[in-house]
């Protein structure tokens, strides 16, 4: 009996961690882009980290309604399936950082 092996395309990636949100924690207001890709996120706080200090905030649960994913070494911020498509992160305001 032949097993068939499921193939996923990058944009059918998963979250790598879902962590647990501190109560005072912060959410993501805006993205800022470079060149038609997020380098840093704009917060609740109106402060703008970079990717890298992004995912770390959000491993400490800093960073509320948010997962860590990855593509190929990339880590960066995506939004907790929740079947709504009006929280995800890709519809929030972009900042430009050209």
């Amino acid at each position: 009996m032949k097993h068939k092996t499921e193939q996923y395309s990058p944009a059918e990636n998963t979250l790598d961690k879902i962590p647990v949100t501190k109560p005072d924690a912060k959410s993501v207001t805006g993205l800022v882009k470079s060149g038609g890709r997020v380098t840093g996120y704009r917060l609740s706080d109106n402060s703008i980290v970079d990717r890298e200090m992004a995912v770390s905030l959000a491993q400490k649960g800093e960073i509320s309604g948010v997962g860590i994913a990855h593509r190929g070494e990339t880590r960066y911020l995506k939004s907790i399936p929740d079947g709504s498509e009006s929280n995800n992160l890709s519809n929030l305001p972009t900042i430009s950082d050209n």
